[in-house]
């Protein structure tokens, strides 16, 4: 699970996790302005110190208006992730998304969950963050791992 485009050094990072091992990936998006809701988004910028960012939540777009970018940042991922070796597909989360990725474990018979996000430190203090919901509904490991920025 992502929320925005991978970085290079993010797909480096997952494709070497377990050394040679061939890995496939199904990825899903869902947009950071369909997470959350704008005071606890604006809350985490605070604590990393992004006062710019914390000023600028209100502009993420959400809904619709989120569908063409993230659409886009999944396909960048994607193809990515297969430039680097890896079997790789995905879908753009429009609902909840811990419900789609209960069904595409058991889907795909997947060995472990990576979660790879920006800190969400209120929602992590409190075990809200898709990681720490993921691992009690999943059934497999949940890796949380904080995404690179470029």
């Amino acid at each position: 699970m992502i929320e925005k485009p991978l970085t290079s050094e993010d797909v480096d990072f997952v494709t070497t996790l377990h050394g040679e091992e061939r890995i496939s990936f199904v990825v899903l998006l869902q947009p950071r302005g369909d997470q959350a809701d704008v005071l606890l988004r604006a809350i985490d910028d605070l604590a990393m110190g992004e006062l710019k960012e914390a000023a600028r939540e209100s502009e993420e777009p959400e809904g619709e208006n989120a569908r063409q970018s993230a659409e886009l940042a999944l396909e960048v991922s994607l193809e990515a992730l297969r430039q680097a070796g890896s079997q790789a597909v995905g879908q753009v989360v429009e609902d909840h998304p811990l419900d789609l990725l209960k069904s595409v474990v058991e889907d795909a018979e997947a060995d472990e969950v990576i979660v790879l996000t920006a800190p969400h430190y209120v929602e992590e203090f409190f075990h809200r963050d898709w990681a720490s919901r993921a691992r009690h509904k999943v059934g497999v490991p949940v890796l949380k791992l904080f995404a690179h920025s470029e």
